[in-house]
């Protein structure tokens, strides 16, 4: 699997398409999706023109070179991503509306979920709406995280393009170097929407890779890919969904009440961003090599990676940092989730293993992501941290365990992930003690030295004893 960030180099064809890239039978990447492509495959063979591809080619080329709004154009990403998933994506079923009678069975899910939850964690419920999306619902819904998560490593990658001509020769290029940044701009949306675009044919939910990429607050579960996930496993629907339900909840509870954890989690994400190294070298020599005559040849470039980024040691930190939190935030959401569904569904176990094969397989949200930005979940860490969050459940009850995320040195640590008996027995602080603290700030100094509120018989304070 590819480790480029968010896919510098186009996703592989899926089998059954010819050499033009369109998918057989409509779908994929084809040359409605892709407007250089179809500017220059719009003529087949003997020189026949396709006048559908090329109209749509040149609608597409007049969004690419009207957009000034940063390195990916994100209302091309949305346009490809919506057409991806109308189009049903590579192998992939067309996106349906969602009805009625869908909406009341999530609405209805979700609010059992959170009841279940409430035996179970001591975080309140975290979704103040349910809702049921179509894949285009959730592309719309998703976008704007995924422009927070993507800008950061695009924007490092745009410099580098801008940065391989000669200072003198930029001056003189402007124009080229504008067209070039749209041009690129376009590549990098292509990429993102179908990305997207098959991502939202696979996700049941909102919280599927372990982010909260939907709005706060709401709730969310993908009835069509809900009933595809489900198909063949010899479970009934109605528990498959309120599993899923379950596992979404869960993970909206906790990002709703752990209020540094979003910011820890897209801090390592922009870590990384800042951490990307271009080789400029091999850049100029491909740039150099590019006939000026065929500007598809870009396109091709692309293809094969032109922008890989270098391993270096700040990316490699940043995404440890991301990979352990990320396992965390799984492995909590699989404790929780196994503890409240265990004795109330018959196929808990069943549907948990399942849940744990599609990631250790390395299924189609973590191929997606890694694509994307250039991280990977290991199955094996996401086993270790629930088997942590299980043991500090039996240690400590689950108020105990739920504490440590009262603040984000509190979290084991990927050593602790390989040791979770050694942290379950550690001594731990006085977490009420801290919850006091995170309030109402350290104690402060009174003009003679000693903490006001001091249990030393004596107020300590100028205003006359008044009562704290």
């Amino acid at each position: 699997m590819s480790n480029m960030p968010f896919g510098f180099g186009l996703p592989e064809e899926p089998e059954g398409e010819g050499e033009s890239g369109k998918k057989k039978g409509g779908g994929g990447q084809g040359p409605a999706d892709n407007p250089l492509a179809a500017m220059f495959g719009a003529l087949g063979p003997g020189g026949a023109m396709n006048p559908q591809d090329l109209g749509a080619a040149f609608q597409q080329l007049g969004q690419m070179l009207s957009y000034d709004g940063g390195p990916v154009n994100w209302d091309l990403a949305r346009n490809v991503a919506r057409q991806t998933v109308a189009q049903g994506g590579p192998g992939g079923s067309r996106d349906a509306s969602v009805g009625s009678q869908e909406r009341a069975q999530v609405e209805e899910a979700l609010r059992l979920a959170d009841l279940w939850l409430d035996s179970v964690t001591s975080l309140p419920s975290g979704a103040g709406t349910a809702v049921a999306w179509s894949r285009a619902e959730w592309v719309e819904a998703t976008l704007p995280v995924w422009r927070e998560l993507v800008d950061p490593v695009a924007e490092r990658a745009a410099a580098a393009m801008g940065n391989v001509l000669p200072e003198e020769m930029r001056a003189m290029a402007g124009p080229l170097l504008g067209m070039m940044r749209q041009m690129g701009g376009a590549m990098f949306g292509t990429q993102i929407g179908q990305a997207v675009g098959v991502l939202a044919g696979e996700v049941v939910g909102s919280t599927d890779i372990g982010l909260p990429l939907g709005p706060a607050g709401k709730a969310a579960l993908l009835p069509q890919n809900v009933e595809a996930f489900g198909e063949g496993l010899g479970v009934p629907q109605d528990q498959v969904r309120l599993y899923l339900a379950l596992r979404e909840a869960a993970h909206q509870r906790l990002f709703a009440h752990v209020p540094w954890l979003r910011s820890h989690l897209f801090g390592a994400v922009e870590g990384y961003a800042r951490g990307i190294k271009v080789d400029t070298a091999k850049l100029e020599d491909l740039v150099g090599q590019i006939d000026p005559g065929r500007p598809e040849e870009l396109q091709e470039k692309l293809r094969q990676g032109l922008f890989q980024p270098e391993d270096t040691p700040e990316q490699k930190a940043a995404l440890a940092r991301l990979e352990t939190a990320l396992a965390l935030v799984e492995g909590w959401v699989d404790a929780v989730v196994h503890a409240a569904a265990e004795s109330r569904l018959p196929s808990a176990s069943a549907l948990r293993e399942t849940l744990r094969r599609r990631r250790a397989s390395g299924g189609p949200a973590e191929q997606t992501f890694a694509a994307l930005i250039g991280l990977e979940l290991r199955p094996r860490r996401l086993r270790d941290a629930a088997r942590l969050w299980a043991s500090l459940t039996d240690a400590r009850g689950a108020q105990g365990r739920d504490a440590q995320w009262a603040h984000p040195d509190l979290l084991p640590t990927a050593e602790d992930l390989d040791d979770p008996d050694g942290f379950v027995h550690r001594e731990q602080p006085d977490f009420a003690e801290l919850e006091r603290m995170l309030e109402n700030g350290p104690a402060e100094p009174d003009g003679g030295g000693r903490e006001r509120g001091s249990d030393d018989g004596q107020q300590g304070d100028e205003d006359g004893g008044r009562d704290r």
